[in-house]
């Protein structure tokens, strides 16, 4: 396999879940531009070339489970990509959803050795480790239905948003990294800075002004989905074949600047890893 085989995808099917707009959109893209043959899975309709469209409802495991079973084939590259913001299904969309899928891809046989995954974490679940005991008591419920249950307990003590969402995404991927490594499985998550997307769009105040202190010191732009797709592609293909159990962050190293003390007016991230601010 030459330098270029390894970056691509021929002969693979990518399933993209959320894979209707933003990054999930332009992972898909991407994959099939790198020779992949893309199932796409989302609750909106995909309205774009893809081998395969399929309606989700991540908010309901039957859906889910009706889902797996159109895939058709197994699968060697899992983009899991769908979100929302807030709103009292933020949990199963963002988090629960997700797992239940790779779970059931997992039993149906679907991902052999050699395939990987990628989902979507945020600037919003940095500091995660420092939330590691409960992170790790809520992924140990074993089911969707009981995810659910653990959240419904959860919700008065105002842990449950989207910082939360992400910080479960951070600690899956973590923990899952050695079990599904044995089985030749990798998984991973991106950490985008802020970026170009739908979502981003409804929530511009917030989102997409973040560290623009920082942009506009190094003359760079708000991210583009492709950007995130991109490195989605490049994290479920052989090219990052040791890599796994990782969170990356795409964000023109504003976080590593701050961290070090070389861009001095990032303290606002600075504490939101260290657990000493709110997330959104």
């Amino acid at each position: 396999m030459t330098a270029i085989d390894r970056f691509r995808y021929d002969g693979k099917r990518a399933l993209v879940v959320g894979g209707a707009t933003g990054m999930g959109a332009a992972a898909a893209k991407t994959a099939a531009e790198l020779g992949a043959e893309v199932v796409a899975m989302d609750y909106a309709p995909v309205r774009y070339d893809v081998a395969h469209a399929i309606n989700v409802d991540l908010r309901d495991p039957a859906s889910i489970n009706s889902a797996i079973d159109q895939i058709g084939g197994p699968v060697h590259a899992v983009f899991s990509a769908a979100g929302v913001a807030d709103g009292p299904d933020l949990m199963r969309i963002n988090f629960i959803g997700h797992r239940h899928l790779i779970k059931r891809l997992l039993d149906n046989n679907l991902l052999s050795s050699g395939s990987a995954i990628c989902l979507i974490s945020s600037v919003a679940g940095m500091g995660w480790e420092n939330d590691l005991p409960r992170l790790l008591e809520f992924l140990a419920t074993p089911d969707y239905a009981a995810a659910q249950d653990w959240v419904s307990a959860h919700e008065a003590d105002g842990i449950i948003h989207y910082g939360f969402s992400k910080k479960a995404i951070n600690a899956y991927v973590a923990t899952q990294a050695y079990p599904l490594l044995k089985k030749g499985i990798r998984i991973n998550a991106i950490c985008p800075g802020p970026t170009d997307t739908p979502l981003a769009q409804a929530n511009a105040d917030l989102w997409l002004t973040f560290a623009q202190d920082y942009r506009d010191e190094t003359g760079s732009k708000v991210h583009t989905p492709e950007q995130m797709g991109d490195a989605m592609a490049f994290l479920n293909s052989a090219a990052a074949f040791g890599i796994s159990g990782i969170t990356m962050l795409v964000d023109y190293g504003h976080t590593m600047s701050s961290l070090t003390g070389a861009y001095p007016p990032g303290k606002p991230i600075i504490d939101l890893i260290m657990g000493r601010a709110p997330l959104p």
